[in-house]
């Protein structure tokens, strides 16, 4: 079982890991200057939901298919390098939300499914939970750990990356010049590009 010099150091990691900047916080910081905090919500639990069940599948052993079969691991890398390219292109093109286009009336955040699944071709995430179960879980009893796991970074990544969201609604204020705000999009789009470098270059 965890002690609590684990169980704290856990709660350190979970925290840092989930409030730095990551393809999720980036596109959550995005929707919520173009869909305001609300709207960006089922966003955001999916992403804590998607993420424990990611996490609980490996720690019970899903994780030990890549190490088995090392081209699956290679083809997830394509996956997300493509999907997370896309999410980028949208980001850059997204329209302003008070713009009379079709496309702004038809833009649409997040769906709690949608962030749920993209926590399967998100690097970070995976970083994350391989991380979080190779260093801090104890072997055994698997099970019981795994759960311990599970809540706390439940308890701690929800909050956490709400920050990012609460950041971004409030920035829509000041980025309400739709130049701005397309300045914005580009630049967020740049950065989630650039979050990608850890899994081309390592």
């Amino acid at each position: 079982m965890m002690n609590i010099e684990i169980i704290l150091a856990l709660m350190t990691f979970a925290f840092v890991g989930s409030v730095t900047p990551g393809p999720n916080n980036l596109m959550l910081m995005a929707s919520g200057i173009n869909y305001g905090f609300q709207r960006t919500v089922p966003h955001m639990l999916g992403i804590g939901v998607g993420f424990i069940v990611m996490l609980m599948l490996v720690g019970l052993g899903l994780g030990q298919i890549f190490t088995l079969y090392p081209p699956l691991y290679t083809a997830l890398k394509i996956i997300s390098i493509a999907y997370l390219s896309y999410l980028a292109w949208k980001i850059a093109t997204a329209a302003a939300p008070d713009s009379s286009s079709t496309k702004a009336e038809s833009g649409k955040p997040f769906s709690f499914l949608q962030a749920a699944l993209f926590q399967w071709v998100n690097p970070k995430a995976w970083v994350m939970t391989i991380t979080a179960i190779s260093t801090y879980m104890p072997q055994a009893p698997v099970l019981v750990n795994v759960i311990i796991v599970a809540v706390i970074f439940g308890l701690v990544m929800v909050p956490s990356i709400s920050l990012w969201v609460y950041l971004g609604s409030k920035l829509a204020k000041f980025l309400g010049d739709t130049k701005k705000l397309r300045a914005f999009n580009i630049t967020a789009a740049i950065l989630l590009m650039l979050s990608l470098y850890p899994v081309l270059f390592h």
